[in-house]
Parts: structure tokens; C-alpha cells; sequence
């Protein structure tokens, strides 16, 4: 057995793993796990900008940020957080520009900034210009310019080390009333070495998760083929919570048919969105800011276009993205990338013609459960000492039901930040947990039956079935009876993962075999959306129920908690348990959502 020990370990080299490595690696001795080479994670994938209320180019503030926040989110933002993120934007987007960062600039020598769908002015009044950016690249500029910092710093990279397992041990704790508990302490990571196909334990006395998102649940998505959810699906088996897991956002500008993503910047600059009859549809919707309305809102209103069939296309089943009334000299500027994807996938000129698009999943707003300094809970009362997550794996909850466009890149940088300073401070006077017994073991068999399985069913075949079920049932529009039927088919999903084999064999470089244990936790992970959306009988940001169009803060002003749990049910799936957790209020009451 290879063990490694470091003060602290980080899983995840996109921008949150990073970010809490920069942090980390000048505090205590730091290792970083990353299943892809650190500069291929999925950050570099964002395209149009990071927010914060610089004021570089009109009126803006923290507080109004902050209230776009929690609106955006339909008010199940925890008010304490989206403070905290928004106050602490602006040292975050300095901070990069002083590590090198390229922003675009203003005449004056500035940092630019453009409009973002739910950023205003004056609490809701007009769109404000928020987003910091570079180009329509700002994810990838992220991405190098913190990775080119973790070099500069030291930090050790383990590239293509997947983590597969948690290691945790239970010590009995006193509550404040003297009553005892099982408290959760993290020992280490279990991980797999691509290349050599050989088991490694990471002991550490603090570990991070940044593990990012779980898109490929669905068939449509911007997500790469990566983010299978990892990093939730490993803490879901330890017994760890995962919190409004319902929430998924469908991003409204996927290329129609593909799901590869056109970033809201188009909008920001002035693209707009039209259906067959050429109607800027939106002044509908969302009559003050129209194309710049709220993620979920732009999605459900491009869906019901289709559904009421002024759609476009033979099919009728997309609606188109204007860009033609603005200067090509303008669009090479400001949205470079995402022009020439127009042209590479559906070889539409930009210039001349618009763009079909369709929403896309994108980002799911629940994951592991942690407070503000990023520690993860083991249930609404107590944290795991020593185990932090940041950016998608985690719910910090700044995104409530529907996460603001450019709030991504901003709440990787805030609370990786504070996750890799936090875990470093812990690690200062913590001392290292002894591992479990035999900690490989576990891990190992889970790998054998996986390469020894000689059933009938293929990965890919099962992986497909998955995607098309949660395409169908589960995206922009949902009833009881889609969602049933998509915990329906999972079971017997379920039933098929369980007779599997792979065709690789071997050790080395073997992906079969870890494609197989990505589709156990994107499983798992379907399976928990499921359930939680069958519970949530209301309509709220990313979750549109049409048997439960209203929202519903009586019921449901609470945030989801689902646990696995052996001996619970929960809507009749044997295994999970269910809770909830109250919303974190300040200052702004739940009021209309109009845009």
C-alpha cells in the first residue's frame, strides 16, 4: 500500500481547487488530486465574465449585488453567504488581475465590465454592468492564471489521480448540552493512479473537495464528459448529506441539438432572442430587462415558445440568437469564441444569420452541504472537522434555486479562497487521524467486481439510457408523473448496472473501468434529483413543477437534505433518508419575482 502524507489534500484542480491551493500551498505542505491535466478542468469552459461591483463603469455596490443574488435565486439563497460573496468579489477579481490575469479594459486603463442576466441597479430598477471579463474566454484566462500561481507556489499536482474513496473515522463527541454523537473526522483520500492502474492513500489532516458538477446526468448538456459528480457521489456514500440537489440549471443558449454552450455574454452585448415570427419574445416575460431576465426564466420562456410552437427550424424545436444588428468588428472583439462555435457546429455565420439555440444543463446549485468557511456538514448541526468543499461539488448555498450568470467563477474564487485558508489553519494544530484498517479495501473490491463482472449490459448503453431519461423527464419542465417515471426507470437502470462487464481488463490507463464507476455515481446522483424533485411540491428557480406552478414559501421556504441511509425510505426508494434545513435570512423578505 502507497501512502502520501500531506497537511492538506485537495481534490479537484479547476478553479476552486486551485484557488484553495494558492491558499493552502503558502500555509501548510499541499497536495492537489485531479482526474485531468489541471489546465483541461471544466472552469476553462466559462465563457463570459466574473462579477463584482467594481463600479468601474456605472453606479453599482455590494448590497445591490447581493440582492440580485438572492432573487435570482428565488429567495432560497442563504442571505449570510450571498454578504459575504458579494463583499468579497471585488478583493477576488484584484486579486486576479494581480496574479496576472488579462481583463479586458476600459479607455481609461480599467477593468471592463458588461451587463449579465439578474444584475441591477438600485434593487431590480435597470441592468447594471457587473461582469468583469476577458473576451469570451474568461474561464480558460482563470484557469492558466491560477495554475501558472500553483506553479509559483509549489504546490504538488498528482495529474490523472482519480479519488474514489473517503476515508473517515467516528469518535464519540460531547453536544453542548452533554449529550454524545458520532462525530465524522477525515483521514484521507483513496485514489487511482491512471497511468500505472495502482491504489494510493492520501493521509492528511485536512481535505478539500473541488470536485466540480455532474452535467452528464443529462444527455443535453454544456458539461464535459468529466463532471460525473465525483466528488458528491463519494461524500453521498460516507453518509454525508447532499443539499437541494432538485436545483439544476438549464442554461437558455445551448447550440440547439448539441448543448454546446453560447455564453450569456451575447446577450450582455446585445444579442437577442426571437422566435419564428421574429418576436423578441422576452418583452413577454420579463418586460424591464428582457433578454437579461434570470437564467430560469429565460429557459422556461424559450421552452414555452417551442411548446406553443412558434419554434424554429423543421422541428420547430429551438428558438433563434440575433447577433446580426451588431458590428462584426464588435462581436470579433467582445465574443470571439463563441461566434466561431456557431460556425464550427451548425455552420451558421454569425454576422449574417441567427443562431438556433435551446437550453442546455449546466450547473447543478445543491451538492455537499458547507457553512461560509467551507466546512462540510455531517448534518444540519455539526461539521467534519477537516473536511472543506468549494465551487459546484459544494452548497455553500450563494445560488439558492437558480444561480446569477458569472456568480460561478466568482463563488470558485470566494470560497476557494477561504476553503484552502481554512483547511491550512486547521491543519496548523490538528493532528493526522490514524486511517482505517485496511483503508484500500473497499476501493479495491469495488474495482474488482467492476473488472471481473462478466454480465451482458454496456457502460455506455446504460449511460445513454440514464441521459435520455433525465432529458425527457427531468429538464426545464417537470410534473409528478415525469419524475416518477424517471425514478422508475433509475430502478431498473440499477437493476442492469448489476450486470455489467467491461471489455478492458487491464491496469493501465484503464478507462472502461472508471467510466463504469462514474456511471455508479451518476446513478446515485440521478437518483437523488429525483427524489428530491418529487418531494419539492412547488416551482422555484431551475425546479418547475406544472402540477405545482406557485411557489410556495409555507411549505417549502427550506432547503432539501438527503442522506443514504440503510435503514430509511424516501418516495418509496428504500436507502435514502430525508430533511430539510432552514434558509438563512438578513435582510431581504421572499417577495414577487418580477423582472
Amino acid at each position: 500500500m502507497q501512502v502520501h502524507k500531506y497537511d492538506v489534500v485537495i481534490v479537484g484542480a479547476g478553479g476552486a481547487g486551485m484557488r484553495a491551493a494558492i491558499e493552502s500551498g503558502q500555509r501548510a505542505h499541499t497536495a492537489v488530486l485531479t482526474k485531468l491535466y489541471p489546465t483541461r478542468s471544466h472552469t476553462g469552459a466559462a465563457q463570459g465574465g466574473m462579477c463584482a461591483a467594481l463600479a468601474n463603469v456605472e453606479e453599482d455596490n455590494w448590497e445591490w449585488h447581493t440582492f440580485d443574488t438572492i432573487k435570482g435565486g428565488d429567495y432560497l439563497v442563504d442571505q449570510d453567504a450571498a454578504e459575504i460573496m458579494a463583499k468579497e468579489a471585488i478583493d477576488a477579481v484584484l486579486d486576479l488581475e494581480k496574479m496576472g490575469l488579462p481583463f479586458n479594459r476600459t479607455p481609461e486603463g480599467k477593468i471592463d465590465q458588461r451587463r449579465f442576466g439578474g444584475h441591477t441597479r438600485d434593487h431590480g430598477k435597470a441592468p447594471v454592468r457587473r461582469a468583469c471579463y476577458a473576451a469570451d474566454r474568461t474561464g480558460h484566462m482563470i484557469l492558466q492564471t491560477l495554475y501558472q500561481n500553483c506553479v509559483k507556489h509549489n504546490v504538488e499536482f498528482y495529474n490523472e489521480y482519480y479519488a474514489l474513496d473517503l476515508l473517515t473515522v467516528e469518535e464519540e463527541a460531547t453536544r453542548e448540552d452533554g449529550s454524545t454523537y458520532l462525530q465524522k473526522r477525515v483521514a484521507g483520500v483513496v485514489s487511482y493512479d491512471l497511468a500505472t492502474g495502482e491504489l494510493h492513500v492520501f493521509q492528511a489532516k485536512s481535505v478539500v473537495f473541488a470536485s466540480g458538477g455532474a452535467g452528464k446526468v443529462f444527455k443535453t448538456t454544456s458539461n464535459a464528459h468529466t463532471l460525473t459528480g465525483d466528488g458528491m457521489g463519494i461524500a453521498f456514500r460516507r453518509g454525508i448529506p447532499l443539499e437541494d440537489m432538485e436545483f439544476v440549471q438549464f442554461h437558455p443558449t445551448g447550440l440547439a441539438g448539441l448543448g454546446i454552450l453560447l455564453s450569456e455574454a451575447a446577450r450582455g452585448e446585445g444579442g437577442i432572442l426571437r422566435n419564428s415570427e421574429g418576436e423578441r419574445f422576452m418583452e413577454r416575460y420579463a418586460p424591464t430587462i428582457k433578454d437579461l431576465a434570470p437564467r430560469d426564466i429565460v429557459a422556461r420562456s424559450m421552452a414555452n415558445e417551442v411548446r406553443e410552437g412558434r419554434g424554429c427550424g423543421p422541428d420547430k424545436d429551438y428558438v433563434l440568437l440575433d447577433l446580426t444588428h451588431l458590428e462584426p468588428a464588435h462581436i470579433d472583439a467582445k465574443l470571439p469564441d463563441i461566434t466561431e462555435f456557431a460556425r464550427t457546429y451548425l455552420g451558421v455565420e454569425p454576422y449574417t444569420e441567427p443562431v438556433p439555440v435551446f437550453p442546455t444543463a449546466h450547473y447543478v446549485m445543491g451538492g455537499v452541504p458547507t457553512n461560509i468557511q467551507g466546512e462540510v456538514h455531517q448534518d444540519n448541526d455539526h461539521t467534519i472537522p477537516g473536511l472543506y468543499a468549494a465551487g459546484e461539488v459544494a452548497c455553500v448555498s450563494v445560488h439558492g434555486s437558480n444561480r446569477l450568470g458569472t456568480n460561478s467563477l466568482l463563488d470558485i474564487n470566494v470560497f476557494g479562497k477561504r476553503a484552502g485558508t481554512y483547511a491550512a489553519e486547521y491543519a496548523k494544530t490538528a493532528d493526522f487521524v490514524d486511517l482505517p484498517e485496511n483503508p484500500l479495501v473497499e476501493t479495491q473490491a469495488l474495482l474488482d467486481n467492476v473488472r471481473q463482472a462478466d454480465g451482458t449490459e454496456r457502460i455506455a448503453a446504460i449511460r445513454k439510457d440514464l441521459q435520455d431519461t433525465m432529458d425527457a423527464n427531468m429538464q426545464v419542465f417537470r410534473t409528478g408523473d415525469t419524475i416518477k417515471k424517471a425514478v422508475k426507470d433509475i430502478e431498473g437502470l440499477r437493476e442492469r448496472y448489476a450486470n455489467i462487464s467491461i471489455q478492458d481488463k487491464g491496469k493501465r490507463f484503464n478507462l472502461d473501468l472508471l467510466e463504469a464507476v462514474e456511471l455508479g455515481f451518476l446513478l446515485d446522483l440521478a437518483e437523488v434529483m429525483s427524489v428530491s424533485a418529487l418531494g419539492r411540491e412547488e416551482s422555484r428557480g431551475g425546479h418547475f413543477r406544472e402540477d405545482f406552478p406557485d411557489r410556495d414559501d409555507e411549505r417549502f421556504m427550506k432547503h432539501s437534505m438527503v442522506y443514504k441511509d440503510e435503514t430509511a425510505e424516501m418516495q418509496g426508494i428504500k436507502g435514502l433518508r430525508f430533511d430539510t434545513k432552514p434558509v438563512t435570512f438578513t435582510r431581504y423578505q421572499p417577495m414577487e419575482r418580477k423582472y
